[in-house]
């Protein structure tokens, strides 16, 4: 182990320690809830970001995300859109068990895994293909002061991120991970949204690699 990934180590320790610690938890947690769409933007900004800084290790071996800060306000935006979409597909779910459009209205589990269900298979490829975009623009915009839009549409595997991104990380892990996060009460799911928000930066990255492999 590399003495970077001793302080990174150190650093996740301490992180996690302040986020599970009331003390310290709460004041945060009250803040981005109290002004959720900065809460969002921040959640995302920092905990998506750590999921890059992983992946960029496991893949490269080194933590040099290239366009990393542009990558973590990508991130941010992303938080602000999650906000709304968490508050459309849970009430939306509530309101069509409430009008019997769909089964077990008032059981936990039901409304957790529809809202799940719904929230990943509508907005969840969206949201990833965006996020495939922006990641491969900002890394070759970066790189290259020329590179153009049309340029990374034409780059991006698209039978790659279905078969990966769509077919299998969407039903094998977000819908559970999801379904999960919807059980909890309301107050606690932007914790779990939040460290979700780690897994979903190291698999997007981690899903480059093996959309290569694929291809």
């Amino acid at each position: 182990m590399k003495r970077m990934d001793l302080v990174i180590l150190f650093l996740t320790i301490i992180a996690v320690f302040l986020l599970v610690y009331p003390p310290t938890s709460r004041p945060f947690f009250d803040f981005t809830n109290e002004y959720a769409l900065l809460g969002g933007f921040i959640k995302f900004f920092l905990f998506a970001s750590f999921g890059d800084v992983l992946s960029q290790r496991i893949r490269k071996g080194n933590f040099a995300v290239t366009g990393l800060f542009y990558k973590a306000i990508v991130w941010g935006f992303i938080g602000v859109v999650v906000v709304f979409v968490f508050r459309i597909f849970s009430g939306g779910v509530m309101l069509l068990q409430d009008e019997g459009l769909l089964p077990f209205a008032g059981v936990t589990f039901a409304f957790a895994f529809f809202t799940s269900l719904f929230m990943n298979v509508i907005f969840g490829p969206t949201m990833m293909f965006f996020h495939r975009v922006t990641d491969h623009y900002i890394e070759r915009k970066v790189r290259m002061k020329h590179h153009t839009l049309k340029e990374t549409l034409n780059d991006i595997d698209y039978k790659g991120f279905v078969s990966f991104i769509v077919f299998k990380t969407i039903p094998l892990f977000w819908i559970p991970a999801h379904t999960i996060t919807f059980m909890m009460r309301e107050e606690y799911r932007v914790l779990f949204a939040s460290f979700l928000g780690v897994m979903l930066g190291l698999i997007l990255g981690l899903a480059k690699q093996s959309v290569k492999k694929e291809a």
